[in-house]
């Protein structure tokens, strides 16, 4: 088995109160159908910054990403196609899919 990343980027964030908690009823009730897949359910992204080789930075200018979770596949294909539920695509998101390599 080996480790995958999963990068959401792009969604809607809902607007009241019940529509954020159906939201995250959503991701809970996904997470539960990847069981033991999920290493790390992650956490969605805050501020960011981005930085240059030369060290300048320059706020916000990240890529989009709003988040991410580790998941254990037997390979690119087959974690890409966990993601196919994910809560964030009904919201207009993305999932990318990186293979974490082992080092």
């Amino acid at each position: 088995m080996g480790k995958f990343v999963f990068l959401y980027t792009g969604g809607q964030m809902a607007d009241t109160p019940e529509g954020q908690k159906a939201v995250m009823d959503a991701w809970m009730g996904w997470f539960g159908t990847l069981g033991d897949d999920i290493l790390d359910p992650g956490n969605p992204f805050g501020a960011s910054s981005t930085v240059k080789a030369d060290g300048s930075t320059k706020d916000g200018a990240a890529g989009g990403a709003g988040g991410y979770s580790v998941i254990s596949a037997n390979s690119l294909s087959e974690a890409a196609s966990k993601a196919k539920g994910c809560p964030v695509l009904a919201g207009g998101g993305t999932v990318e899919v990186y293979e974490a390599m082992p080092m």
